[in-house]
C-alpha cells in the first residue's frame, strides 16, 4: 500500500503477482474496514506491504495488526528508478505488495 495523509492506495496482487484489484481508500477508521472487506473480496489476506508505517501508514498498520493481517514495513522505490518509470501511487501499491512476495520486504511493523 502507498499511503498518504487523507487517502490510501492499495493493490491486492496474486500469488503470481498478477494485479487482482487495485483501489484508493479514505485514510480513516471506516476506510480502513473497507479497505481490508475489499482486499478479501480477491481472496485470503495473510500479509501486506505498507510504505510508511512510522507515519501515514501506522493507523494503518495497527488496524491490520488487529485483524490479524501480518504487516511489513516498505521502504520507497529507489528515487533513480522512481523518476525513468514515472511517479504513480497505483504504481507505488502495486511495488509494495511485489516487495512481500519477492520477499524484499523482511521487516514486521
Amino acid at each position: 500500500m502507498d499511503t498518504h495523509q487523507d487517502a490510501h492506495v492499495a493493490a491486492v496482487l496474486s500469488l503470481t503477482g498478477t494485479v487482482l484489484a487495485a483501489g484508493e481508500l479514505p485514510a480513516t477508521a471506516a476506510g480502513y474496514r473497507d479497505l481490508l472487506k475489499w482486499a478479501r473480496k480477491a481472496g485470503v489476506l495473510r500479509r501486506t506491504g505498507v510504505e510508511g508505517t512510522g507515519s501515514y501508514g501506522a493507523s494503518l498498520s495497527r488496524y491490520l495488526l488487529a485483524q490479524g493481517v501480518d504487516v511489513l514495513d516498505v521502504n520507497q522505490m529507489d528515487r533513480a528508478d522512481r523518476r525513468r518509470r514515472g511517479k504513480s501511487d497505483p504504481l507505488d501499491a502495486q511495488n509494495a505488495a511485489r516487495a512481500v512476495l519477492s520477499g524484499r520486504a523482511r521487516a514486521r511493523a
